[in-house]
């Protein structure tokens, strides 16, 4: 009898190890490429989603830029319309929309910073002026205080931090360039690395944060003192006093912003290449006042980076996971919370968040703007839903790269593409 039983236990266990492998072989994966990127498809990856470190091979897949089809424009969900809402752009990047609804632009490459002023009844700009002029690679774009009354205008160039006198409604600067921090770290007049930095303020306007990527992929700061500073977001005052390392361990943060709803500080995140196609996510995330995010020596979930020794064991048992983790190498850039009313309901108060897309990944992906629902409260559950797509032909030529994204004063969604040298306009027609 004993034997027959264990006959069965042995039968069911077997049974159990059988059911439980073929449900890991057929479940579907989470990562994906831009054959599969659709308006409407609802993502979420997750800490046990990681492959091991080189599963697969890094691939140098440059996008090499490809001309617009013919009458092409980029996807959206049911319901919405896309246009173009500006063009002939040098390099447009940061979005950032001015308390009376005017949204600025930073044209990086041609040191300039745009104003746009209203929504025409064919989806055009009412008013285009040129705000400044002669900065070096301006991409971070705030307004000081913060509320409907504000008195300058900061710019985050790639070496320092300047303001503007402003008053609400000026479509030009009345007054000359005041330098705020005239070196972000050392030698950020010939920088390394990544170029973008972004400024904002917290809601009291007490503190200035300032976003600063790292200078190369994993070089560690104990060996390279060129990483001193970045990879980091800094706290200063207005007035450009250094207060501290607000938080640290991010690798390339590229644009913050403040949840209308929590009022804390936002930021999206490129992390580390040459892991293989499907490490490390990238991530848009909140940020915690002395949080350590993983850079260079570990990454999401508390694990090591092979390339780097495990030198940091204090750092990484404090290592913060982050909200929205992101197919890896989708390079999110900007992003808005949405404030209109426009939109649907359900769209109050979630995040829209640029993706530019890969060059370490075969095949390619990223390229499209995707939807981070946070559920009424500021809180994300880890989802995010593809929103605008179709920047990339059938056959891999990428012609558009989203960057940076605001709303509108009448609701609708713009969305800066340096591919095209466009804005984008979404608007909500009603199914």
């Amino acid at each position: 009898m004993k034997r027959i039983g264990d006959v069965l236990f042995t039968l069911f266990c077997s049974a159990l190890l059988f059911n439980t492998f073929a449900f890991a072989q057929s479940k579907p994966s989470p990562f994906y490429d831009y054959t599969q990127e659709k308006p409407g498809t609802v993502r979420k990856i997750t800490v046990d989603d990681l492959p091991k470190p080189f599963a697969s091979r890094s691939a140098n897949n440059f996008p090499a830029p490809a001309q617009r089809p013919e009458g092409a424009i980029p996807q959206a969900p049911a319901g919405f319309k896309v246009d173009v809402f500006a063009t002939g752009f040098d390099e447009p990047r940061e979005l950032r929309a001015a308390p009376n609804g005017d949204v600025f632009l930073a044209e990086t490459h041609k040191g300039e910073i745009k104003v746009f002023r209203g929504v025409t009844k064919d989806g055009k700009p009412e008013v285009t002026s040129t705000f400044a002029t002669g900065l070096f690679r301006p991409f971070g774009i705030a307004f000081y205080p913060p509320g409907d009354n504000p008195q300058w205008v900061y710019i985050a160039n790639t070496d320092s931090v300047k303001r503007f006198p402003y008053h609400v409604g000026d479509l030009k600067a009345t007054g000359p360039a005041q330098t705020i921090i005239p070196q972000i770290f050392p030698g950020a007049n010939h920088p390394e690395g990544h170029t973008t930095r972004d400024v904002v303020f917290s809601p009291d306007g007490s503190k200035m944060y300032v976003a600063v990527g790292s200078g190369s992929n994993i070089d560690d700061p104990d060996t390279h003192k060129t990483e001193f500073h970045r990879a980091n977001i800094l706290e200063y005052t207005p007035d450009g006093k250094f207060v501290k390392v607000f938080a640290s361990g991010i690798r390339n943060p590229v644009q913050m912003a403040i949840n209308p709803k929590t009022g804390e500080l936002w930021t999206s995140t490129n992390e580390r290449d040459l892991l293989g196609n499907n490490l490390v996510p990238d991530y848009t995330t909140h940020v915690q006042d002395g949080g350590f995010y993983g850079w260079p020596w570990y990454y999401i979930g508390g694990n090591r980076d092979p390339r780097l020794p495990d030198s940091h064991p204090d750092l990484r048992a404090r290592e913060i996971t982050p909200d929205v983790l992101l197919q890896p190498h989708s390079a999110p850039l900007g992003f808005a919370f949405y404030t209109g009313d426009q939109f649907p309901a359900e769209y109050h108060g979630d995040m829209f968040l640029a993706l530019h897309g890969s060059w370490n990944r075969e095949p390619r992906t990223g390229y499209m703007v995707v939807r981070v629902p946070l559920h009424g409260d500021g809180k994300s559950t880890g989802e995010y839903e593809d929103f605008l797509t179709g920047f990339v032909t059938s056959d891999g030529g990428v012609w558009g790269r989203p960057v940076g994204i605001a709303v509108a004063k009448d609701g609708s969604l713009l969305v800066s593409d340096d591919g095209t040298g466009s804005i984008w306009r979404v608007s909500y027609q009603g199914k």
